[in-house]
């Protein structure tokens, strides 16, 4: 019993209307450390305070029926139990078998799906809302007025993009999540990834009058195992993030550290950076991106929610900072998949950085495509 992974106990119980009576007989090892209970014995209101479970202890104890309870154990991280109240046949004495099955992954699940299709639907509802809105001005009043159905026409091609965004997000996720514990094993050089993703950007951002400057990025400076569009959709989204959320004059520092050490790489380093993915520590050494903008910066509370899906800073949810609200969720499963790691860097008002980090390979006599 004590080698079992699932809290079990063994409760008896002799006066149905004396809840002091009901008393713990066999507590495996489990149970002591989820209920913190001393020894194997003691009173069960003591060690469970839920009603929903000491009545489902008393069904199992009277009444000689299966029952079962839900309960949530507090602490830094909730933890959430099926309880399953179990009669055990004794000529002398009631006894029942109470065993707690851990659902805390399955609740977290189920949350993230609910919330999901709340935050999914509630995206996709207004820019239909929107369109729907212009339609019927178009076909009323503003039918003739021709400056007005210009400008009608270009917010809902605007809307309709935004649109399409959202749900080639959504795909894209979904398709990442799929292959996500599949590790991707072809040679990639990072550094040209990175370099054609600038290339590409190089005009928006002089458009929007922002400098990028690039540090260490070297083709053939390191070699990776990934898969290079996915790698190529980590640093589009990171600096064209960067881009978006710098003023106009501003600067975006792309470094690239070939051999930067795992400790290195996700360390502390200060009040306001965090860890959001923590990579394996299969190989000693790792290649990293770091991408800085001079932009409004983010508050330290706002940093854990950051890779949330469809989380955005209170004040950056529309104008043209407006996004879909997933780019970091995709850069988050992106890296798990890679087995990486991902943190934040920043100050409120001195802008923010950005680190990805992917495991250094040798890859003797492989050409890379």
């Amino acid at each position: 019993m004590n080698a079992l992974p699932d809290p079990v106990l063994a409760v008896s119980g002799r006066e149905a209307d004396d809840l002091t009576d009901r008393r713990i007989r066999f507590a495996n090892d489990a149970a002591r450390e989820l209920l913190r209970i001393q020894g194997e014995r003691g009173l069960l209101v003591t060690a469970i305070r839920d009603p929903a479970v000491l009545e489902a202890a008393d069904e199992a104890l009277f009444g000689g029926i299966d029952a079962e309870a839900t309960m949530e154990v507090g602490g830094a991280l909730p933890r959430s139990f099926r309880v399953f109240a179990r009669p055990l046949a004794d000529d002398s004495e009631r006894l029942a078998l109470l065993v707690f099955r851990e659902e805390t992954e399955l609740r977290r699940v189920e949350r993230t799906r609910a919330d999901f299709l709340a935050n999914a639907s509630h995206e996709l509802r207004t820019p239909l809302a929107s369109l729907t809105g212009f339609i019927e001005t178009l076909r009323g009043h503003a039918r003739e007025d021709a400056g007005a159905r210009d400008r009608f026409l270009s917010i809902m091609q605007a809307q309709a993009q935004r649109m399409s965004r959202l749900i080639d997000d959504l795909m894209s996720l979904s398709r990442i999540e799929l292959a996500e514990r599949q590790a991707p094993c072809d040679p990639l050089d990072p550094a040209g990834a990175v370099l054609d993703v600038i290339d590409a950007l190089a005009p928006g951002a002089q458009e929007r009058q922002v400098t990028l400057q690039t540090q260490g990025l070297v083709r053939g400076a390191a070699t990776i195992l990934g898969d290079r569009d996915q790698v190529i959709q980590v640093a589009q989204n990171l600096i064209d993030n960067a881009i978006k959320y710098s003023p106009k004059g501003g600067i975006v520092r792309i470094a690239f550290q070939a051999q930067a050490p795992v400790d290195f790489v996700m360390a502390a380093g200060g009040g306001s950076r965090l860890a959001l993915l923590t990579p394996d520590h299969g190989t000693d050494t790792y290649c990293e991106l770091a991408i800085s903008d001079c932009g409004p910066g983010i508050a330290r509370e706002h940093l854990p929610r950051l890779t949330e899906r469809f989380y955005r800073v209170e004040g950056q949810k529309s104008g043209e900072r407006s996004g879909t609200g997933l780019g970091l969720a995709i850069v988050k499963h992106i890296m798990n998949r890679h087995r990486g790691g991902l943190s934040v860097e920043s100050t409120p008002g001195a802008g923010a950085t950005f680190r990805v980090c992917f495991p250094t390979v040798t890859v003797a006599n492989v050409t890379m495509a």
